[in-house]
């Protein structure tokens, strides 16, 4: 075998396992982001639930939320600011349905539903949302 036929099967090599690297890294990103996009949806509705519940409901909810972020963030870390937590709860309240929220935005990131959610109209959002899966697919 000659030196650059053995170069060109060596690089063909690296290639190969280059690309099953990638290929395993993005399911494992894929499959990530799914499950915290639906972490995010259950802390959303954890949040109405506990609201529905609370007197006073709008200054009971803004409590609610200043609580729950300081205790997620000491514990967690970031990404459980009182904006965040907000955000969480609008997406659920937006996708109440679990079987929608896995059927229209399951192959989304959250950085796409996060900027939806800016959209003041639901319906809108959840068409913005759909559209952007479709896409995204």
């Amino acid at each position: 075998m000659t030196q650059e036929l053995k170069k060109t099967k060596e690089i063909s090599f690296i290639n190969d396992v280059k690309k099953i690297v990638e290929q395993g890294r993005s399911i494992a990103y894929s499959g990530v982001n799914a499950v915290m996009i639906e972490t995010y949806w259950q802390i959303g509705r954890r949040i109405v639930e506990q609201e529905q519940n609370g007197s006073e409901r709008a200054e009971y909810g803004k409590q609610l939320i200043e609580l729950l972020s300081a205790e997620l963030t000491r514990t967690y870390g970031k990404g459980f600011s009182t904006r965040n937590l907000w955000l969480f709860k609008q997406f659920y309240l937006t996708f109440s349905d679990i079987e929608i929220l896995h059927t229209r935005v399951q192959n989304l990131t959250w950085s796409h539903i996060r900027t939806t959610l800016r959209v003041e109209d639901p319906v809108a959002a959840r068409w913005y949302l759909q559209t952007a899966s479709n896409i995204c697919h």
